[in-house]
């Protein structure tokens, strides 16, 4: 990590915001218009019919660029994440790196990335678009996506974000099961403009800094434009915030790690027969063992283990992840004639960012659970010149079971610094195109036909990461160690200090891993007006489309080869492509009678056939009732489906440390449960060592597609009483009822339901793929991906924008919008409940009852204001293990509860005539340095970042925009 980043970006900005403020002679005029028009038609997302009647059809959200500017953030992955009906997704807030390993579904961690959920149904099922075309997975260096990675879309070239908040495989193919996200670029633009912003959180850190610089330029048939956007975000550690600095909000160390700078040693000695549980004295590094104190009482070099030996990893850990962007994009299009024209496109975007994690530990033993036969099997020579205790340490499965004496070592070795992840992306994308009109007898049609292709490419390297190899090496027989070159004995017995540089050299690798994610794209489209009917005219689209998909992931060799002492993966390799055909129809039923102005009827349908073999038809119907002017009524019902990824298909074994409770972890907490425990060999004074439990997942070939309905209704109405009168120019209030099913999804079972349900049924649908080594600790817990019974969520978006009059104090504007979760159930494929639901916050993720954004806006003359408030509404979630503190709200019921918060931005803006249009702008978000709620149940840091601000979060910025 640069840690010298941050003056180079000072000087940059500060720079170029003096620069800024220069009187310059020339005047830039940005002749962007709310509608994209291309040879006269109109693009609406959620319907491929190009007329300006399909507008309004399906609910689509449109977040304007001063919408993206009010929001002082600079990650197109923040600006989605903001909206009321946006799930729990990848952010920078997440310090998800290398160490906590591979999701079930083969797509890796994808550190440094930001991405979008809708409906709270999964990344995975939004469809990201760019211009109407579909956009290339992430690679995540750690597996093979099946999300896209927002970050590589920089955020300078955006006019607007459009966002279909309804189901859409009939229109787009798979993956358009929660809704749409489509990114509409800059286009007509005729000038220069500049605009550079800078801030940083109120504690002092976290600056933030990006330069935005657009060119356009505009002749009779002709349009060019190109961008470049960098922003560089600095670190936050985690240890600089009271709430986040111990792994669980006030509990201390409770749940720290057992592996420490001074050792954990648990293992019976073969002379006596006693097993010890013990660590070095603090500050004794030459500790003396003496096998005739076999209890708790010592006077040796050790005591017993015990919750306040346990190592506080947070210190280590970042809460806001450093993040370096740099993006550059042109586009040209230029008009053959007045009925043809083409378009090219280029972007290339590179993102570096950083994780980091405490000192990668060594868990040694039978009861290491890490999955490594190495680890786990570990063989610690009575000659190594360390070992304190005079006899090996055997946890070999070739030596008898009644021999084997080491049961865990835990080694956290500090001085190997802590564990830096390092991400490298980079994203290509060229598109190019033609497009034009043309008369059929009395009818226009349009048409296009599309090329793409695009790559994402990422390579990560991790530091501070140790050769399991090496290790077992340097701690068995000397004679052994010292036949081999470089090789030197290895110290883990005599505390912090002790591991010496030639140690370290041995066993410090550094690792690479490396992945891809490829899609190449043609598409054709032809829309028009097929014939007329008493109501109007009978629009139509209808297309093919051709996808190509390859992906691939490449960890280090170390890795591949089982002598990573990290967290075990294996390369994945696959591609598939799909061919597709799609038509959209939109029949008028009447207009202009007493049933009202006008009623649509539309129908869609989809068919696409897969090379895995998977062949579907998708449809989609929807219905648009024009009540009068001021007031429509719509519905909409959609069948959808989302094919296997790369990543769910021929994802390889790998591993992932999930934050899990044992319920047979003594004190229990449900001890009608102890039965169960003693049948699945646990005894009785078992305590689980580590809150990290390792999970193996990977891919499944034989996995099944997702499918989906989706259904919305609801109305627009714009009251015309209240347009232009004395307390509004306009009113719009709109409300949409949702609802989707998603049957067959592509998940694992929770890995903690999946344990509890093991324990409390004894089930061997539960327990299987669960195991235990002697002393009743989990080594074995196989998770792995499986078309999971069903999710079904509903809810309603109520959404009210009230334009007040212009008045001698200027001009007023009112947006309020409001998601309402209803319900959200899932379901495994044996019937068992999930624990998601309305109101809970569970896995680092919340789904709030209630999501709002409220936004006053102020202009008068040459000022600006705005003042948004963002409220999320209360949460419960499972005290786990931290019920016995008194930071769990409610023991009784082992509930704590995440209060309701409400988080207040503003922001004011002058516009300087007299110096080419120069606008500053100043602004806060979270204004009153709002917390977010502790949350126990979350893995990192005491807050869900996927729903929350940081901890500390008031976050300052001055933006300087210039056009000449």
């Amino acid at each position: 990590m640069n840690t010298f980043r941050i003056s180079r970006l000072s000087m940059a900005v500060r720079g170029a915001l003096l620069l800024a403020v220069l009187p310059l002679s020339a005047v830039a005029q940005d002749t962007a218009s709310e509608d994209v028009k291309t040879l006269d038609r109109v693009e609406v997302t959620g319907s491929r019919i190009k007329t300006a009647e399909a507008e309004g059809l399906v609910p689509v959200q449109r977040i304007t660029r001063a919408d993206i500017d009010r929001s002082g953030l600079t990650s197109v992955g923040d600006v989605i994440q903001a909206l009321t009906g946006s799930g729990s997704a990848l952010n920078t807030k997440f310090n998800s790196s290398g160490n906590f390993g591979f999701p079930p579904d083969g797509s890796g961690v994808g550190a440094g990335s930001a991405q979008a959920d809708l409906r709270h149904l999964g990344s995975k099922r939004v469809l990201v678009l760019v211009d109407g075309i579909r956009w290339v997975n992430e690679a995540s260096a750690s597996g093979v996506g099946a999300s896209t990675d927002l970050n590589t879309i920089p955020l300078a070239i955006i006019d607007r974000i459009e966002v279909l908040e309804d189901g859409a495989s009939s229109l787009y193919g798979s993956d358009a099961i929660a809704g749409v996200i489509n990114i509409i670029t800059r286009k007509d633009f005729d000038g220069v403009s500049l605009s550079v912003q800078y801030g940083g959180y109120g504690e002092g850190d976290g600056e933030t800094g990006s330069i935005d610089l657009a060119w356009g330029k505009n002749t009779d048939r002709a349009n060019f434009f190109a961008g470049i956007s960098y922003t560089d975000q600095q670190e936050i550690f985690a240890r600089d915030r009271a709430q986040s600095s111990f792994p669980v909000p006030g509990t201390g160390v409770a749940f720290g790690s057992s592996a420490t700078p001074t050792g954990r040693f648990i293992f019976t000695d073969p002379n006596t027969g006693v097993t010890y549980d013990l660590t070095p004295n603090t500050g004794n590094n030459n500790p003396v063992f003496d096998p005739t104190q076999t209890g708790c009482v010592r006077t040796d070099g050790y005591h017993c283990f015990a919750t306040a030996d346990r190592f506080n990893f947070s210190q280590f850990n970042l809460l806001l992840t450093p993040s370096e962007r740099l993006g550059v994009f042109g586009q040209a299009r230029f008009q053959f004639s007045d009925s043809t024209s083409g378009y090219a496109k280029l972007l290339y975007n590179r993102r570096e960012s950083t994780n980091q994690a405490a000192p990668e530990p060594m868990f040694l033993g039978p009861e290491a659970g890490t999955g490594n036969p190495i680890s786990d099997g570990m063989f610690i020579s009575r000659f190594n010149p360390f070992n304190p205790f005079g006899f090996d340490l055997d946890g070999r499965l070739s030596t008898p079971a009644a021999n084997r004496n080491l049961i865990l070592i835990g080694r956290r070795p500090i001085e190997g610094g802590a564990r830096v992840f390092e991400q490298q992306v980079d994203t290509w994308y060229f598109g190019a195109g033609l497009e034009g009109v043309f008369d059929a007898g009395q009818r226009t049609l349009y048409w296009d036909v599309n090329v793409a292709f695009s790559e994402n490419k990422a390579e990560q390297t991790n530091f501070g990461s140790y050769d399991i190899r090496n290790i077992a090496l340097a701690l068995g027989d000397p004679a052994a160690c010292a036949a081999v070159a470089g090789c030197t004995p290895l110290n883990i017995f005599d505390g912090p200090g002790t591991i010496t540089p030639a140690m370290l050299a041995w066993i410090s690798p550094v690792v690479r891993d490396r992945s891809k994610n490829e899609l190449a794209l043609f598409t054709a489209n032809l829309s028009g007006s097929l014939f007329e009917l008493p109501a109007g005219s009978v629009d139509f689209a209808t297309g093919i489309e051709h996808r190509r998909l390859d992906g691939s992931y490449t960890p280090d060799q170390l890795t591949i080869d089982g002598f990573y002492n990290g967290v075990p993966s294996l390369p994945t390799q696959g591609d598939y492509d799909v061919s597709e055909l799609y038509f959209e129809v939109n029949l008028p039923v009447f207009a202009d009678t007493a049933w009202g102005d006008r009623l649509d009827f539309t129908v869609a349908g989809r068919y696409s056939d897969y090379s895995t073999g998977i062949s579907e038809f998708t449809p989609k119907y929807g219905l648009r009732w024009q009540l009068a002017e001021e007031f429509v009524l719509r519905a909409s019902f959609a069948e959808g489906f989302r094919a296997p990824s790369i990543g769910e298909l021929f994802g390889s074994a790998s591993r992932f440390d999930a934050q899990i409770n044992d319920p047979c972890s003594t004190p229990l907490l449900n001890p009608g449960l102890a039965g169960n425990c003693a049948t699945l060999g646990v005894p009785a004074n078992y305590q689980q060592p580590n809150p990290q439990i390792s999970v193996t997942t990977g891919g499944n070939d034989q996995l099944d597609p997702e499918f989906a309905d989706s259904f919305t209704a609801g109305f627009i109405w714009s009251p015309s009483f209240l347009e232009e009168s004395a307390v509004a120019e306009r009113v719009d209030l709109e409300v949409t009822f949702y609802r989707h099913e998603v049957e067959g999804a592509i998940q694992a079972i929770d890995a903690q339901t999946q344990l509890n349900l093991c324990v409390q049924t004894l089930d061997p649908l539960y327990c299987s793929g669960i195991t235990r080594a002697a002393t009743g600790g989990i080594n074995g817990f196989n998770n792995r991906l499986t078309n999971l019974g069903s999710i079904s969520t509903d809810g309603f978006d109520v959404d009210l924008f009230w334009t007040f009059p212009q008045t001698d104090i200027g001009q007023f504007k009112f947006g309020w919008r409001n998601t309402f979760v209803g319900e959200y159930e899932a379901f495994g494929a044996a019937g068992q409940r999930q624990p998601q639901g309305p109101g809970i916050e569970v896995v680092d993720s919340a789904i709030p009852e209630w999501t709002s954004n409220t936004t006053l806006d102020w202009t008068l003359g040459n000022w600006t204001a705005a003042w948004t408030m963002r409220h999320i509404s209360e949460l419960r979630e499972d005290c786990g293990r931290a019920v016995s503190f008194a930071v769990c709200s409610n023991p009784a019921t082992s509930t704590n509860i995440l209060e309701a918060t409400t988080f207040n931005d503003m922001q004011v803006g002058y516009r300087f005539d007299a110096i080419n249009d120069l606008r500053l702008t100043f602004g806060v978000n979270n204004v009153f340095d709002k917390d977010p709620p502790i949350c126990l149940s979350c893995s990192l840091n005491g807050y869900d970042a996927s729903t929350y601000d940081i901890p500390g979060g008031r976050f300052f910025y001055l933006r300087a925009e210039m056009k000449f």
